[in-house]
């Protein structure tokens, strides 16, 4: 398989805490910020599997915060990916993804895989949203997300049949690509003829 491009920088969050983040691939169009499940979270398999397809910014999460500060570092790195980037959360990533559209960042599409339960007001998010749960995953989990997706003015349900909360980036990968590409299209960023197996 091809390299994809790869560099590094750093933002500085409102308080004046240093975040670094790392760029994946060249390609043009939005990029997709993933939002780790905690702070420390590698997100490096499904960043490259991703950037064959389209840009994409993964940047580490503070050890300590509230959500407020987390938010703010979120909106830091919107600002360093440029106009209409578009956010996935895995996990708690997840409700920050969601807190942070509902405080009004400029997101463009949304995509969550099982996020706890979410203290953002939800019917305040205005993004189209991909909620995401694993097959094999608890009952109660799967559950939850079905209803998150109802609460949200915007939103739609995918399950991945087998996956856990462990989800396997190769399997993630290629539903997050289809979902954004359908939503490009939708807002005319992405040409028509354009499809799922074509890179961005």
């Amino acid at each position: 398989m091809d390299e994809v491009s790869r560099f590094g920088g750093r933002v500085t969050s409102r308080d004046g805490t240093a975040v670094a983040y790392e760029r994946y691939g060249d390609g043009g169009g939005p990029p997709l910020v993933l939002v780790g499940g905690a702070p420390g979270a590698d997100g490096r398999v499904l960043a490259g599997l991703l950037a064959r397809r389209l840009p994409v910014v993964a940047y580490g999460r503070r050890e300590h915060g509230d959500a407020g500060r987390e938010v703010e570092d979120l909106a830091a790195v919107l600002a360093a990916a440029g106009p209409g980037a578009a956010v996935h959360g895995t996990g708690t990533g997840g409700a920050l993804a969601l807190a942070a559209a509902a405080a009004g960042l400029p997101v463009g599409p949304v995509s969550v895989y099982e996020p706890p339960c979410s203290g953002a007001a939800l019917v305040r998010v205005s993004a189209r949203v991909l909620v995401v749960d694993g097959g094999s995953s608890p009952a109660e989990t799967r559950r939850a997300a079905r209803e998150l997706a109802a609460a949200l003015p915007r939103a739609r349900h995918r399950t991945l049949t087998g996956q856990t909360h462990e989800v396997a980036p190769h399997v993630l990968a290629p539903v997050l690509a289809e979902f954004l590409a359908e939503e490009l299209l939708l807002e005319g960023v992405l040409p028509e003829g354009r499809r799922d197996g074509e890179p961005f």
